[in-house]
């Protein structure tokens, strides 16, 4: 029998996606019918995640680029349309994370770096698919990745926190404005989650007891309990839900 929550017949593009929470998102979307095309900086990633993949029986290909130069993303979609025919679902999971301190010690080229991969790469990648999708006439779903650190203060982290508390706006907006042609836009803010992005996080044992310790299920959580979302929101089974933002995060945000 056929499951409800699928994507089949349907192009998904994730950004990020060679490792963490983006392989585990395209591996997801990839077993429930979709074909994905996974993009990320840097081809020796995409390799080995697109191995990985086609041994868990995805269709998946990969792509090299850096979402905060728009002529990289325009190139990606046209790559991505001319291999699969057409793009249905864009996942915006590629971020940066360069300081990690007090706010107020942030450099310069470390902000203008996380807010070109964090809010202008979603932002161009974004732009790409609803020109795609108005083109096509076609509805589409956008899942933009944030993170709990944009919903609470980010203490060490207030540059990433400020630019996911944007992609949570950005989500809104969008969502509002690109409604009426049937593309929906949704975000997902996961809370601590074992990948090697988060791993001044997950290997600081003062910072995981308190994030543990305030945490209902009483654990940080792996990438692939992300993948769930991302899976709902990109299907045809969340079609009456945009705008919102799910916190994936065991609990924390509540306790």
């Amino acid at each position: 029998m056929k499951s409800w929550i699928n994507v089949e017949g349907k192009v998904a593009i994730v950004t990020g996606g060679s490792r963490g929470i983006g392989e585990s998102i395209a591996k997801a979307l990839g077993q429930s019918g979709a074909k994905v095309a996974i993009a990320s900086r840097k081809k020796e990633g995409l390799d080995g995640a697109v191995e990985r993949l086609r041994q868990e029986g995805v269709t998946a290909s990969a792509f090299t680029c850096h979402t905060g130069k728009a002529d990289d993303v325009q190139r990606l979609f046209q790559q991505v349309i001319e291999a699969f025919g057409k793009v249905d679902v864009l996942v915006n999971n590629a971020a940066t994370n360069l300081h990690f301190g007090p706010f107020m010690t942030v450099e310069d080229a470390a902000l203008d770096k996380t807010f070109e991969v964090n809010l202008k790469g979603y932002f161009y990648t974004s732009r790409e698919l609803v020109r795609h999708l108005v083109d096509r006439n076609a509805p589409g779903a956008i899942v933009n990745v944030a993170s709990v650190a944009g919903l609470l203060g980010a203490p060490l982290q207030g540059m990433y926190g400020t630019t996911k508390a944007a992609v949570m706006s950005m989500t809104k907006t969008m969502a509002v404005e690109l409604g009426a042609s049937g593309i929906r836009v949704n975000a997902i803010a996961p809370g601590l989650v074992d990948t090697r992005f988060a791993a001044a996080l997950v290997q600081n044992k003062d910072i995981v007891e308190r994030v543990v310790g305030r945490t209902p299920l009483g654990r940080y959580g792996q990438p692939d309990e992300i993948a769930g979302a991302a899976l709902y929101l990109a299907s045809d089974a969340a079609s009456f839900l945009t705008g919102q933002t799910i916190v994936v995060d065991g609990g924390m945000t509540i306790a």
